[in-house]
């Protein structure tokens, strides 16, 4: 395929434009436009839904994850060629679920010297959706089921404990509000329907620090994960709403098939991460 006609047509989806594309890449929109015809041509199918904002068809994501692919090993190829390191730094997107990221993900990025990294969050069970449109390299996902194209290892379990502030009344629970991290948050849900058959009022709360606040204000009860709790428990901060009970998450690390130094070194240290703070 035409590298050019490939980049542009990365540039659009990321853009969300022909027209941004055009100011990104200092060409006309016509010229990008002539570009993508050209590319669709060579492939057989439309990659480009033109819409506002412009995104790629199940065609392009495919092309999406191979244009990203391209850039690595071309960055790595450049760095390499030059010997000082000088060049253009290695860029990788990986997306992570809050927990790990705010917990024993974090670290992992000092053992990766000389790369730039772009973090995404998402719900463990969706993060995988971010390999499969190209926008991220790799994972740590609750996804078992490798994407095309990527590798997959299991990386432990991640424990959580229904907790709740000791002023906050569970005789009820029916009644009682639960905490959620979004609307693709399932976890307390999960937790629930494996004890009781009904479904409390929720807040929702779309960020781990507001969201752990909460629980300890006692605006309702929630799920968090067991390094966060277990302080809390023993200071009598919070208690527990299924003593004993626990909800499991199994993590895997998904990242893109390919040989890339940079890709290579951040699976072993997301590896070691995970056999240092995750249960196995």
């Amino acid at each position: 395929m035409d590298q050019v006609q490939l980049a542009t047509f990365q540039a659009v989806v990321e853009q969300g434009s022909f027209e941004a594309a055009a100011r990104v890449l200092h060409v006309t929109p016509s010229a990008v436009s002539q570009r993508i015809k050209a590319l669709e041509q060579t492939v057989g199918q439309v990659l480009v839904r033109r819409a506002k904002p412009c995104t790629a068809t199940t065609a392009g994501e495919v092309l999406i994850r191979f244009a990203g692919q391209v850039a690595l090993l071309e960055r790595e190829a450049l760095d390499q060629a030059r010997l000082s390191g000088s060049g253009g730094a290695v860029q990788l997107s990986v997306v992570v679920n809050a927990d790990s990221l705010d917990s024993w993900f974090l670290p992992v990025l000092h053992q990766v010297p000389g790369v730039l990294f772009e973090l995404h969050t998402d719900d463990q069970d969706h993060t995988a959706e971010l390999l499969r449109s190209g926008t991220a390299m790799a994972a740590v996902t609750a996804d078992h089921h490798p994407v095309q194209g990527c590798r997959v290892e299991r990386l432990g379990v991640m424990r959580y404990l229904a907790v709740a502030s000791p002023a906050l009344d569970i005789t009820d629970l029916s009644r009682t509000p639960v905490l959620v991290y979004n609307r693709k948050d399932r976890i307390q849900h999960r937790f629930l329907h494996a004890r009781y058959d009904y479904d409390p009022p929720v807040h929702y709360i779309p960020a781990t620090a507001a969201f752990n606040r909460a629980i300890r204000l006692g605006l309702g009860w929630g799920l968090l994960y067991e390094q966060e709790a277990r302080p809390e428990l023993a200071a009598g901060r919070l208690v527990e709403i299924d003593p004993g009970g626990h909800l499991d998450v199994p993590l895997y690390w998904q990242c893109w098939r390919l040989s890339s130094n940079a890709l290579d070194t951040l699976t072993a240290a997301v590896r070691t991460a995970a056999a240092r703070s995750l249960r196995q």
